[in-house]
């Protein structure tokens, strides 16, 4: 089912997501719509609290290389991150961001290069994942939504200020 996205400057997107203790039904249903919601956004990642629902759970869809149909071929990879914490995060980097809740803005923003993320599957499975590419980016993204914050506040002052003018422009049109 779609879900409708929150949009900026909605007050549910400064809450800081609950833990996620039971891994059941409803939190598979919510996963799934998150997945359906996103892929009709063109989405590449989704925090729960995107569609209204605080808790530490998210998406991401990445291309991935599929070495049986040969290295050019992409093919989509879907990540479901629940309770995400980060171990290492090394290095830094600038990367243009989008977000389904700032539709149409996009910035540089600094991120780590490289993190090191536990989590659990939907089922509850401990997992690891690393990265220091676009997986990179795009994890802190999401979980920065998880902690009630979103990209644009990562800005400078100057620039910040420039997106909440014009912002508010569109807002009237």
């Amino acid at each position: 089912m779609l879900r409708e996205i929150v949009v900026y400057p909605d007050k549910r997107l400064k809450q800081i997501s609950d833990e996620i203790t039971a891994f059941d039904n409803s939190l598979h249903t919510l996963l799934d719509d998150m997945y359906e919601t996103m892929i009709a956004k063109n989405g590449v990642g989704l925090a729960a609290v995107q569609v209204g629902e605080a808790i530490r759970a998210l998406i991401i869809n990445i291309p991935m290389k599929d070495k049986e149909r040969g290295e050019d071929q992409p093919r989509e990879n879907t990540l479901e991150i629940i309770n995400p914490r980060f171990i290492t995060c090394e290095g830094s980097t600038i990367f243009n961001e989008g977000c389904l809740s700032v539709p149409g803005v996009y910035e540089d923003t600094a991120r780590y290069e490289y993190v090191k993320v536990v989590y659990h599957d939907r089922h509850g499975n401990e997992q690891t994942i690393e990265d220091d590419d676009f997986l990179s980016i795009a994890i802190q993204h999401e979980v920065d939504h998880l902690d009630g914050k979103v990209f644009i506040e990562k800005l400078s002052f100057a620039k910040r200020k420039k997106f909440e003018k014009e912002w508010k422009k569109r807002d009237r049109a």
